[in-house]
């Protein structure tokens, strides 16, 4: 579904976005008295133009600061944005004057680069990886060429703008081999997939330091 979800929700019901911030952000505090060391970072789906993230980001920013003033008590947190619309990235160097991190939301990104459902993806997918129209499942193994390019032009004009921006990705891309190796040499910081991936990711992520090591 492309339509009224991300953002484009959060904006036009604006009192999810307020129950949502305050959930984290009270988990955070309790988890602080706890003793534990919460700093959440919040993210921003869906985001195609800056305004739509500097919405968010004060209704985020507002509910925490009443969260605060009710509890007497604060907590360190992030608002950040998920690039998952080819405009996102386009305009990357904009949002990141307003974010603290971006996160790719790399099954998104596939699905708007290319065009092509989740939904109904398999009705076609074995026929064009058969005539070697697609080598791989796009939405397992990320496409370096299209999709990849759109990435690293994010993390280029992101950083260019902010030079010490985190920049990682969540999906079930961060769980395989070739897409941490190419996450790793686009620059991202980190990669975040299901827990049954991370072994893998983790295994990933070494070969591709040693990788880097060795040409060095």
């Amino acid at each position: 579904m492309l339509g009224l979800r991300g953002c484009r929700l959060g904006i036009t019901r604006p009192e999810i976005v307020e129950m949502q911030a305050r959930a984290v952000i009270e988990a955070a505090l309790n988890a602080i008295a706890k003793g534990v060391d919460a700093r959440p970072d919040i993210m921003i789906p869906l985001v195609g133009r800056v305004e739509e993230f500097r919405d968010q980001a004060k209704i985020i920013r507002s509910t925490a600061e009443k969260v605060f003033k009710e509890r007497g008590a604060e907590c360190d947190f992030k608002v950040g944005t998920m690039i998952e619309i080819p405009r996102a990235a386009l305009m990357s160097h904009e949002i990141a004057k307003e974010a603290d991190f971006f996160s790719f939301g790399s099954n998104d990104l596939t699905q708007m680069t290319f065009g092509y459902s989740r939904d109904d993806v398999g009705g076609f997918l074995p026929q064009y990886i058969s005539k070697s129209i697609l080598l791989d499942d796009p939405f397992v193994t990320i496409d370096q060429e299209g999709v990849g390019q759109l990435i690293k032009m994010t993390v280029e004009k992101g950083r260019k703008e902010k030079p010490d921006l985190k920049i990682g990705v969540c999906g079930e891309h961060g769980g395989d081999p070739r897409s941490v190796k190419f996450f790793d040499s686009a620059g991202l910081s980190y990669v975040s997939c299901s827990p049954f991936r991370v072994p893998i990711a983790r295994l990933s992520a070494a070969h591709a330091t040693i990788e880097k090591k060795k040409k060095k």
